[in-house]
């Protein structure tokens, strides 16, 4: 079974996220980019997946500009036998995003296709599902398990109420939560494999997709500062400032 991993080039998650000055967006010049966290979720099932023999090959996806080269060579290197790059410097929507997978599915075939749940950046959380209305596929979003039983995938996902598990047949759709699995770190010697690899690159244009903008940005404004809090001696110091300043009694 091949396995289809879908993965986003986004700011570091350790990185301090700053507004730019006119308002347009969020500075990524000179920022440190990374793979988005919950896509490293997703490739680490797919690894552990191979190595207990339920796939054979893993493909990883990137919809973004041309330096999301890097990215997808991090995906080499974890585990992903070969890359492919879709190469485009418009802003990535989801239901753009979902179009050019889905041409990707219909070509490559593969048995699963996994996914982040969502990307820090946007924080849409609708790939997945969008992918899965758009092939007619089962899907299982926001799994914390997954386990294969030959035609079908049984994943469990947290839910308000505590833990569901469903039962998917295959081919389908998995969105990664955190708890499914602990990405384990890059060797030396898999950085220097990833680099023979294939990488291959194409166009939105070759799967006929147009990714222009459905949404336009209006302003992006960084939170208000928050007023640091003050200390009561007494209860009754509380109440008093809750109903005189803060008015909620």
């Amino acid at each position: 079974m091949k396995i289809l991993v879908a993965v986003k080039r986004v700011v570091d998650y350790n990185v301090k996220v700053r507004v730019r000055a006119d308002g347009s967006g969020v500075e990524t010049a000179d920022v440190k980019m990374s793979m988005n966290p919950f896509d490293e979720i997703a490739l680490e099932e797919a690894v552990r997946l191979k190595e207990a023999g339920t796939a054979t090959e893993i493909l990883a996806v990137s919809i973004g500009p041309a330096a999301a080269q890097e990215t997808l060579r991090t995906a080499l290197a974890r585990g992903a036998d070969r890359a492919v790059l879709v190469e485009s410097d418009l802003p990535a929507e989801p239901l753009g995003v979902a179009k050019v997978l889905a041409a990707l599915v219909r070509k490559e075939a593969p048995g699963l296709v996994i996914l982040g749940k969502q990307a820090i950046d946007d924080d849409s959380n609708q790939t997945g599902q969008m992918l899965a209305a758009l092939l007619g596929w089962p899907q299982a979003t926001f799994a914390s398990k997954v386990v294969i039983d030959g035609a079908v995938a049984r994943v469990t996902r947290e839910i308000d109420g505590g833990l569901e598990t469903l039962e998917v047949n295959l081919p389908a759709i998995i969105t990664a939560d955190l708890r499914l699995n602990e990405p384990r770190y890059i060797t030396l010697p898999n950085i220097m494999k990833a680099k023979k690899k294939p990488l291959d690159q194409h166009k939105p244009e070759d799967f006929g997709v147009d990714l222009t903008p459905r949404l336009r940005t209006l302003r992006v404004e960084a939170p208000a500062q928050r007023s640091g809090g003050v200390l009561v001696k007494d209860v009754a110091e509380l109440v008093t400032k809750l109903k005189t300043e803060a008015k909620v009694i």
